[in-house]
């Protein structure tokens, strides 16, 4: 029974690295099977999805992470293989320790708490110092440098940080996510929600051209695998580069027929202004306003002219197991709806229209 056991787990590592690296891709200077790696703010959606498929994988994980509250914080605790340091990346204290040990790679996704330049700067510092031979950037263009486009002002922040990154002439790759699938909420949060209806169906108001496409990610399924891959073929095919990461280029109206198939109810696209119901930083209100004029009536692409043609072919390649936004709408958005305290999804199906009168009225 033992030998049975031991096969049987074989197999199943086999297995689970052939979906991961298909032997059909070429190596470049692929590291370790067991590199030891780094990460931050990993409560969050990116890096908590690297963690999970690192550990899998008997990678060595040390990840920072403001305190240990909540589900994804404890989920990632438990995980083993996983070292978390646990404080604050404004503390050099606290990067000292999280880069301690040599870690091979690193995969940084700063946030804009704090001052978000001055952090994603100090951390690229640490991992020059701890020998890091390949760093992940999570960037995101800066719209102010094209045609008088002005910049967002949460993401130029990650621009500037990937600005001096490349200054260092540390091996790095630069990722560029697309829209989230689970900025989905019919909680009253701006530029996402998908407002309830009387009838049982939803509304989502945004100021995007209904038929002009957008790149979109489902970060905590996807992101992980794809920045995996990338630290397995190495540098010498991504050093330098910028991924989109997006796998699906869809228009608002095909992401509304793709949650209307799945939830079996009305999904309608409308085109208006941003719409804050809640009480939110100034910082983000002034971040939706400008994303409004320039993706939204400025119909400026996502990732910018020059990585938007094409956009989910990089990430397609990396990962082949991605999750569809339709996927997400039927198995997904009902379970973290559940979870936010809503119950529309125990309603009697027989009360909801159903999915062709949707796709007629559109």
């Amino acid at each position: 029974m033992r030998c049975l056991a031991s096969f049987l787990c074989l197999l199943f590592s086999i297995y689970f690295c052939t979906i991961f690296f298909p032997c059909s891709r070429p190596s470049y200077g692929i590291l370790n099977i067991y590199a030891r790696e780094v990460t931050v703010n990993a409560s969050g959606r990116q890096a908590a999805s690297f963690v999970r498929v690192a550990s899998a994988l008997g990678w060595p994980v040390r990840a920072q992470m403001k305190d240990r509250i909540g589900i994804v914080a404890q989920d990632i605790c438990a995980r083993p293989g996983v070292t978390v340091i646990e404080g604050s990346l404004a503390d050099p204290k606290v990067l000292e320790e999280l880069f301690r040990g040599s870690p091979e790679v690193a995969f940084i996704n700063t946030t804009h708490w704090g001052d978000e330049v001055a952090i994603g700067c100090a951390i690229a510092d640490a991992a020059v110092r701890a020998g890091v031979r390949h760093l992940v950037y999570s960037s995101m263009p800066d719209h102010g440098a094209w045609r008088g486009w002005t910049g967002l002002p949460l993401w130029t922040g990650k621009a500037a940080v990937e600005r001096y990154i490349r200054g260092l002439g540390i091996p790095t790759t630069f990722i560029y996510c697309g829209v989230y699938h689970n900025n989905f909420t019919s909680l009253p949060y701006p530029l996402f929600r998908m407002e309830m209806q009387e009838g049982g169906g939803f509304v989502w108001q945004a100021p995007f051209h209904p038929d002009r496409k957008l790149p979109w990610v489902d970060a905590e399924q996807d992101v992980g695998p794809v920045v995996l891959q990338i630290f397995k073929e190495g540098v010498g095919r991504w050093g330098g580069r910028r991924v989109p990461l997006a796998f699906e280029y869809l228009t608002p109206r095909e992401v509304c027929r793709a949650f209307s198939r799945a939830l079996e109810r009305p999904v309608e696209y409308v085109r208006g202004p941003v719409e804050v119901a809640i009480s939110i930083p100034r910082g983000y209100q002034q971040h939706l306003s400008i994303l409004e004029s320039v993706l939204g009536w400025g119909e400026a692409p996502y990732f910018g002219p020059d990585l938007e043609p094409n956009c989910t072919q990089l990430a397609q390649h990396l990962w082949q197991g991605s999750r569809g936004i339709e996927e997400y709408a039927r198995e997904v958005f009902p379970v973290e709806e559940y979870n936010n305290g809503l119950r529309w999804m125990e309603e009697d199906e027989s009360d909801q229209k159903t999915n062709t009168v949707y796709e007629m009225g559109c």
